[in-house]
């Protein structure tokens, strides 16, 4: 165990102050925690951090992801999901399919349907309300969330309406949630370089300003591992954790790794487990306004994400059930996990499971 333990890195000591005092890190911190070395300080603080904020538990949520089509406009580098109208694999599921498939959720005890897919050209905004109005009335008893900001930009271009209007309409079928997917990289230059045909980063911001004063909460997210930089990372939180001061509106913060298999960008290798856990105990630390930090382990894997509950993490997201867009991209993981493999993966680490609702509520 001796061997286990690190020495405080001298250039760090002051932000171990700051963090030990409650004090907010600034930009030069955030890269310098990038730049450091020393993984087991950071994951300290981040602990810190995180134990400060939630004590011993870790959260988890039964749930289950429908993603409606896999029919996009939008052609991102990094997305090996979409296909395009006709071509082979594509696909796009009828209200009718939705309905059957979240059916099953009954049998799951499941309390969130997670709901994301493509920008399909041609669907117009009716069909996403009555998708809502259509679940939530066989289904009042659980949380939608759904959409995200890119998604929602979608609606409002092709209907003619505000993205004000858009939100207010699905809100009122019963709409619960945003995701946080779309965030990306804020970063104009990657954007313009990955997913130019993509909502720009102040629209993301804009959309989920939009929803928060309208009382519909989200998650946010940030893609990492392809060709952002430090500096990309950091000004990203930082516009994450400047929206937060402003509305409070987002629950968590959900790091997603880049997966490079089939798509523009396989010449890239996936992301290091050392970079997943400097993510999650920088994003803690950084983001001192966000309540909780999920470890998406879809994307992480069940290994990184049980390390990741003593580096700032208190969330490891949920059971899921068939997963298809990072899977499309070659995740390794399982497409779902039991109540029982969550919370025998939480409490191998020695912490608390607590089972949550998608605004977590505990529900044990």
């Amino acid at each position: 165990m001796q061997l286990l333990k690190t020495k405080m890195n001298p250039s760090l000591s002051d932000i171990e102050e700051k963090v030990i005092n409650g004090d907010r890190l600034d930009f030069e911190d955030g890269i310098r925690l990038f730049e450091s070395p020393d993984i087991l300080t950071i994951g300290r603080l981040a602990n810190i951090v995180r134990e400060r904020i939630n004590n011993n538990k870790v959260f988890y949520i039964i749930n289950r992801h429908i993603n409606y089509s896999n029919i996009c406009k939008n052609k991102c580098k990094f997305c090996a999901f979409r296909r395009e109208e006709g071509e082979n694999g594509a696909y796009q599921m009828s209200i009718k399919e939705i309905i059957d498939k979240a059916s099953k959720i009954i049998q799951e005890k499941a309390t969130e349907l997670h709901i994301v897919g493509g920008l399909h050209p041609a669907l117009g905004i009716d069909f996403y309300v009555d998708m809502i109005s259509s679940i939530h009335k066989r289904f009042p008893e659980v949380h939608l969330q759904a959409f995200t900001a890119v998604e929602i930009s979608h609606f409002a271009g092709i209907s003619g309406m505000t993205t004000y209007e858009v939100l207010k309409r699905l809100k009122d079928a019963g709409l619960g949630s945003l995701p946080g997917g779309g965030a990306e990289v804020f970063s104009t230059a990657i954007r313009e370089e990955l997913c130019p045909e993509k909502l720009s980063g102040e629209e993301w911001l804009n959309t989920m300003r939009t929803a928060h004063n309208l009382g519909i909460k989200s998650n946010a997210t940030m893609l990492y591992g392809h060709i952002e930089t430090n500096e990309d990372r950091i000004s990203h939180l930082l516009k994450l954790r400047e929206l937060q001061d402003e509305t409070g509106g987002f629950m968590s913060f959900i790091p997603l790794a880049f997966h490079p298999k089939n798509t523009d960008m396989e010449n890239i290798s996936s992301a290091a487990g050392i970079l997943d856990l400097k993510i999650l105990a920088i994003g803690r630390l950084m983001l001192d306004n966000f309540d909780h930090i999920k470890a998406f382990w879809i994307m992480l894997g069940i290994k990184i994400s049980q390390i990741s509950l003593s580096f700032g993490v208190d969330d490891i997201d949920g059971t899921v059930a068939e997963e298809k867009i990072t899977h499309s991209a070659g995740a390794e993981t399982p497409e779902a996990l039991t109540v029982d493999d969550i919370k025998s993966l939480i409490e191998e680490t020695g912490r608390e499971p607590v089972e949550r609702d998608t605004l977590y509520n505990h529900m044990n």
